[in-house]
């Protein structure tokens, strides 16, 4: 269960060693954007040291590499430092992922597989979304709401970005996969209770957690995708119910006024092994 992942300057000391401190279930190293070029080599050269002393903590690892030449240097740098997974920018086709993780198969002698998180952030990689959600070593998909507006010469409003955000997220669906983010760009944080929102309704879509780039917004991020008490208390009363029913022969039934069938038990059942998982993380 990955409620809330933290975005940090990969060049940054200052955040680099509180981030782990942060409460958030990952940290992301960022290696792109929040880096100037010049200071791009250096902050790669450090993944060695912060990757480990952030895992220390106890969350996981991510670190956001760069698309250009530079991506086979920055995943093997991370890969060699621990890091969990990797968020590869600009992700247009499933091509993209097999050439990295060839790449990375003679660096992996002593560990696991580095995961992949595709960022659709163009409109190839929109409309490529379903194939790049199967491809390999995917465990989530994400959408770059800013680069997707610029993309589309745009602004990044929610109306905007709603239905390309939606369409990454039923391809993340349909893969068994992962799905991160808010139907919003994560740029806006400074009204809290706009957010607040925004995670909710992201909660209501299924999305299954979502990254943010100040820490003030990680424990609205955990609690948000965290099912309340009032849900858990729900939730196994449903199931206990349909235990009680099914004994009897009945596959439908009312309980407290609501009806309540199959697909209502199945996401009863989804609700708690949710909430188990984020008591046991």
């Amino acid at each position: 269960m990955i409620s809330s992942l933290l975005y940090v300057p990969g060049n940054a000391p200052r955040f680099l060693e509180k981030a782990g401190q942060r409460g958030a279930d990952a940290v992301i190293v960022d290696l792109e954007d929040a880096v100037p070029e010049a200071a791009k080599t250096e902050a790669r050269d450090g993944l060695a040291r912060w990757v480990p002393a952030i895992k220390k903590a106890g969350g996981r690892v991510f670190v956001r590499v760069n698309h250009s030449e530079r991506l086979i240097e920055d995943a093997i740098a991370a890969t060699q430092a621990g890091a969990d997974g990797l968020y590869v920018p600009k992700v247009c086709s499933p091509d993209v992922l097999d050439r990295l993780a060839k790449s990375l198969e003679n660096h992996e002698k002593d560990r696991s597989p580095i995961a992949f998180v595709p960022l659709i952030e163009d409109m190839q990689g929109l409309f490529e979304v379903r194939s790049i959600a199967k491809g390999p070593r995917v465990m989530a998909l994400a959408c770059g709401g800013e680069d997707l507006a610029t993309a589309m010469d745009a602004k990044p409003t929610p109306e905007v970005l709603r239905y390309p955000k939606l369409m990454i997220h039923y391809a993340a669906k349909e893969a068994g996969v992962l799905s991160l983010g808010l139907l919003r760009t994560i740029a806006d944080f400074a009204d809290k209770e706009a957010l607040r929102a925004a995670v909710l309704e992201a909660r209501d879509f299924g999305f299954d957690g979502a990254s943010c780039i100040h820490p003030s917004v990680v424990p609205i991020l955990n609690e948000g995708f965290a099912p309340s008490p009032q849900e858990v208390a729900w939730a196994l009363k449903v199931v206990a119910a349909n235990e009680r029913e099914a004994t009897a022969g009945r596959g439908a039934f009312m309980l407290d006024g609501k009806f309540i069938d199959a697909p209502i038990v199945t996401r009863a059942e989804n609700l708690i092994r949710k909430s188990q998982k984020g008591r046991a993380s």
